[in-house]
């Protein structure tokens, strides 16, 4: 047997085996690492399609939120137009209250001749009648409420003739004309003709809103008597 042929044909045997083997062996491992691919592949859209899912869920509940936001909003507002609504109108029907109390009370103060008295010319509300502040602006000579004596130039007859004619008291004498006064005087006769009633509403007026210092000053430099 000729050695050194079997030594030319068993050396390609040997390089083709081992030459298969590695074949084999890189096409199971190559083989092995596509499939795995493909795989991951399978696993990456499977996920995409879950997030776009979650996304789109994502997306919806984003709008039903805002949706009932918006409606939150709207009662809120409602509510609160609610809540308003009571309150004007209980504030307007407290002020109309307040100003039908006002005119209730300023219309028992001007009937109140006792306490004070209004003047419809001037507005003048008289305030109550302090008998010692008068005593100490007039002294020894008593000055009684409403008593027209109290002006200069005005006697008991006078006096008499004005509550003839329903003028008793300081203020209603302060809110008379000096004409009226001069139709009070000549309603008395020719006598009474002398008399000048010119300063009588206004020494009347200081009597009402309890002046008397001023009044009495106010007399005892214009002391005309009958003036």
């Amino acid at each position: 047997m000729d050695f050194s042929n079997i030594a030319c044909w068993i050396w390609p045997l040997i390089a083709g085996v081992i030459c298969g083997i590695l074949g084999y062996l890189l096409g199971r491992l190559f083989g092995s690492s596509n499939n795995k691919t493909i795989d991951y592949s399978a696993d990456l859209d499977a996920c995409k399609r879950k997030t776009t899912s979650l996304q789109a869920d994502l997306d919806a509940c984003t709008r039903k939120t805002t949706s009932l936001e918006a409606d939150l909003a709207s009662s809120e507002s409602k509510l609160s137009l609610a809540k308003k609504a009571p309150l004007a109108a209980t504030s307007t029907a407290s002020i109309a209250s307040s100003f039908a109390a006002g005119a209730a009370t300023s219309k028992t103060v001007i009937e109140n001749t006792n306490t004070s008295e209004p003047s419809p010319s001037t507005g003048i509300i008289g305030v109550p009648f302090d008998a010692a502040v008068a005593k100490g602006a007039y002294g020894k000579k008593k000055v009684r409420e409403n008593d027209l004596t109290i002006v200069e130039g005005i006697g008991p007859k006078i006096s008499e003739l004005f509550h003839n004619h329903d003028i008793k008291t300081w203020a209603a004498l302060a809110s008379t004309s000096v004409e009226k006064c001069q139709e009070v005087l000549n309603s008395g006769g020719k006598r009474y003709e002398i008399h000048r009633p010119g300063t009588w509403p206004m020494q009347a007026e200081m009597a009402a809103l309890g002046k008397w210092a001023e009044l009495k000053k106010w007399q005892d430099e214009h002391d005309y008597g009958k003036a």
